[in-house]
């Protein structure tokens, strides 16, 4: 199981939200490349790298300061935040982006995403936010009537790399992952899950690694990194077992 360090970039700066919340931002680290590079020092495979004020603008909006990650770091990265057109598909695969990630324009534009995943196999990563159970979109301020199932149905056959689903009532607020409802939508799709939102402890790695899910590719993990509540080397080491 893959765990996906995260770095939320608003306004050009590392920072940590509660339950998707702008207004109530952390700020860890005002140098994203050099976070990245601490990352992949700690021994991780994988990016994953989210523009906060692009998912709420619609554009990329933190260009700069993504470029500087790809930059700094060997790692593979998965990128989302704003990218709602073929254009910012094919303008960040080409600098050197492993995966984007596309979430409102999955639930608005489900013939676009389709396109781009099968242009690109493998690269397209679907993006399932749930408040309350249902996708929410536009940087998780508005809710649909679709649930994570019902959403990742729709590209069973896209050839999309992975449905990235994030339980964003315990985003940020290291309660615990939504193992329960990661496992139910894993054994539901044929695509590969990966879990993101609560992440509190190695508790949450661990368990998720119990679930026995096998299609549970792997979970991402923000705030307890950052804080110390998760140690890397105890992360990476769980989440080889799975």
């Amino acid at each position: 199981m893959i765990i996906f360090p995260a770095i939320d970039l608003k306004d050009g700066q590392c920072v940590r939200l509660k339950k998707g919340v702008m207004e109530d931002a952390t700020i860890f680290n005002s140098d994203p490349a050099a976070q990245a590079r601490s990352f992949q020092a700690q021994g991780f495979q994988w990016l994953h790298c989210v523009d906060l004020n692009g998912a709420f603008e619609g554009r990329s909006a933190n260009a700069d300061a993504i470029r500087a990650i790809r930059a700094a770091i060997d790692l593979p990265i998965q990128l989302g935040g704003g990218i709602r057109d073929r254009a910012g598909v094919d303008a960040w695969l080409e600098a050197g982006i492993t995966r984007v990630i596309l979430g409102t324009a999955a639930l608005t534009n489900p013939a676009f995403v389709k396109e781009a995943a099968r242009a690109y196999p493998g690269r397209i990563v679907v993006g399932a936010d749930a408040k309350g159970g249902k996708v929410a979109t536009q940087g998780w301020a508005e809710v649909s009537e679709l649930t994570p199932v019902e959403l990742g149905k729709r590209f069973e056959d896209a050839g999309v790399a992975a449905i990235l689903f994030t339980d964003i009532d315990g985003d940020g607020l290291l309660q615990g992952v939504n193992v329960a409802a990661t496992a139910a939508l894993s054994r539901a799709l044929s695509i590969p899950v990966i879990a993101s939102g609560g992440v509190g402890s190695l508790v949450d790695i661990e368990n998720l690694v119990a679930a026995q899910a096998p299609n549970i590719e792997g979970v991402v993990v923000g705030r307890a990194l950052y804080d110390g509540r998760i140690d890397p080397a105890q992360a990476l080491s769980t989440a080889s077992r799975a």
